[in-house]
């Protein structure tokens, strides 16, 4: 099982991650975009040294960049190695993904090959998975699409924890040697159309010559390219498309100019899409397919004119970025779950459970009418408490004006009932839960038999809450049910029934084993931290695990 800090780990390392691809899409020239890839590594991946080879035309690949150390650099950095040479490496030693890994015990034969590199010595590893100064590690780059042509290789050296990269590891250097090939890409096909632009500009007696030239790093760019309109009654209409931008949306060219981006985009992402400017705006959003699904593109618009005192037009550069969405959906995902039972963690509950909550306790006392006037009047006309002073009315909504929101927060305030007789009042209930007898099966049994019995209590606790209750898990056999709008009667009804629910034998690899378990009833009210929250809780549980006799329960 993965140790209880990993999830933070990834979550620190998808906004590393996220930093420096946002990098590779800022860089300017290919050369920008290249030391950027190799110094991405360095301070996103945790290595020491980098370096990018570059596919020329004639299929060699030379130093094109290179980070972490500035004698190695001035070595190898322009030096060719022959694409035989580099093939050989891509295929010996050990396949991770995409990635090729050869060990030092593999690579002594490698020496004396043309490919540019540095030389380190060391020790004999201490341990199975310790990096040896002549480990290597290559992160092929390929073009997008399904030919899978090399752009180029990125080699990894000295990991700063001094251990081979794990499966985490791995991913993360597959995921951005995959973006660098699309920066890389994109950085080609930037300077081909800059070209193209100019000399549309300038070169007025080559205006054929020009266009022809657009239209060719138009229609044949691999990734999406629109032309739109710009000002009068038809601002944004598509007037021309390319075929990379109608395979990726399902729609025929002709069909096309038809829309605008504007029709085409997930509603809620028009608001973004309206605020993105014409000259170098940038924006991720989505835009629908013919079969009414919406993929995730990036969008980047720049302005170019038909002639030199013609009519301007909107070039729009669309990019399907799906797959890394999809990517960074999935590692924010492990981020906030639980890896074994998929729960929201310990994290994501509080959370959760902050976002309910507020630091002014809930006042009682003013009708819905008086605190109306009250709030008003003290927004408008001065009457009443002074601007910034809170009045909650009996209904729990919260009319206080608040920094960086609107004119009033209708913030709905948590309140509990009084005591554990049902006075009618509905509130957030908090159900702490710890297993009984789960740490005898543990033993007894292993971890594997522990992990079944918490995955199953997982999903009977999830099966008997409510669509849009919230069942986490806090950490080893505690798990913790967040459920809205119940009265104390309801909260204890609850209780009994994911108790009910837990008791019945689990069987595991051909035995039953049982559990009990032991629910402590909380209550989230405006005022109180979540700690507070959880302890109150936590400790309902302790006294009704002591309070409930030897005979109807296993002690956990």
């Amino acid at each position: 099982m993965e140790t209880e800090s990993e999830p933070y780990v990834r979550l620190a390392t998808l906004r590393q991650l996220h930093q420096v691809v946002t990098d590779l899409n800022t860089a300017r020239s290919l050369a920008d975009t290249l030391q950027t890839v190799a110094d991405g590594v360095i301070a996103g991946l945790g290595y020491e040294l980098a370096c990018v080879n570059l596919v020329r035309p004639d299929g060699d690949l030379v130093v094109a960049a290179f980070a972490g150390n500035a004698a190695a650099e001035a070595l190898i950095t322009g030096r060719v190695g022959s694409r035989a040479s580099w093939e050989r490496r891509l295929t010996m030693g050990e396949g991770w993904g995409d990635l090729r890994f050869i060990p030092h015990t593999e690579g002594w034969v490698l020496l004396e090959d043309d490919v540019p590199q540095w030389y380190t010595e060391g020790p004999e590893p201490r341990f199975e998975d310790e990096w040896h100064p002549q480990d290597r590690l290559y992160a092929p780059m390929y073009a997008s699409g399904g030919g899978r042509e090399l752009l180029g290789v990125i080699s990894v050296d000295k990991p700063r924890n001094g251990r081979r990269p794990g499966a985490w590891g791995r991913e993360a250097l597959q995921m951005y040697a995959s973006q660098s090939a699309i920066a890389i890409s994109n950085a080609r096909l930037r300077a081909n159309m800059q070209r193209a632009l100019v000399r549309l500009e300038r070169e007025q007696q080559a205006l054929r010559a020009s266009e022809e030239s657009f239209r060719q790093a138009f229609e044949y760019a691999p990734s999406g390219m629109a032309i739109a309109e710009m000002g009068g009654d038809q601002h944004g209409r598509l007037l021309r498309t390319n075929d990379a931008l109608c395979r990726l949306l399902g729609r025929p060219a002709a069909v096309m100019r038809r829309y605008s981006f504007a029709d085409l985009v997930h509603p809620e992402d028009i608001g973004l899409l309206l605020r993105t400017s014409a000259e170098g705006g940038r924006a991720e959003l989505r835009l629908g397919r013919r079969d009414n699904s919406y993929v995730w593109v990036s969008l980047r618009n720049s302005v170019v004119a038909d002639t030199a005192d013609g009519p301007r037009f909107l070039l729009t550069h669309v990019e399907d970025i799906e797959e890394r969405k999809r990517h960074e959906l999935q590692l924010a995902h492990r981020a906030s779950h639980d890896s074994l039972t998929g729960l929201p963690n310990s994290a994501e509950l509080r959370a959760r459970l902050s976002a309910r909550l507020c630091q002014r306790p809930y006042a009682v006392g003013a009708s819905a009418v008086e605190a109306l006037d009250a709030a008003y009047g003290a927004a408008h006309d001065g009457r009443g408490e002074t601007p910034g002073h809170a009045v909650c009315a009996p209904g729990g909504f919260d009319f206080d004006p608040v920094p960086g929101g609107g004119p009033f927060d209708h913030h709905v305030h948590m309140t509990a009932p009084e005591g554990d007789v049902d006075d009618g009042t509905k509130g957030l209930a908090v159900l702490f839960c710890d297993l009984d007898g789960f740490k005898s099966i543990n033993d007894r049994f292993g971890h594997n038999t522990g992990d079944a019995v918490l995955i199953e209590v997982a999903r009977r606790l999830t099966t008997g809450v409510r669509d849009g209750d919230t069942v986490a898990r806090l950490g080893g056999d505690e798990f913790v049910v967040l459920a809205d709008g119940l009265g104390a009667a309801d909260a204890a009804d609850l209780a009994v029934r994911l108790r009910n629910a837990i008791i019945p034998p689990i069987r595991v690899d051909g035995r039953a084993v049982r559990v009990g378990a032991s629910f402590g009833i909380g209550w989230a009210s405006c005022g109180m931290s979540v700690e507070e929250v959880l302890r109150s809780a936590d400790q309902r549980m302790y006294i009704e695990k002591r309070s409930r006799a030897k005979v109807h329960r296993r002690a956990g």
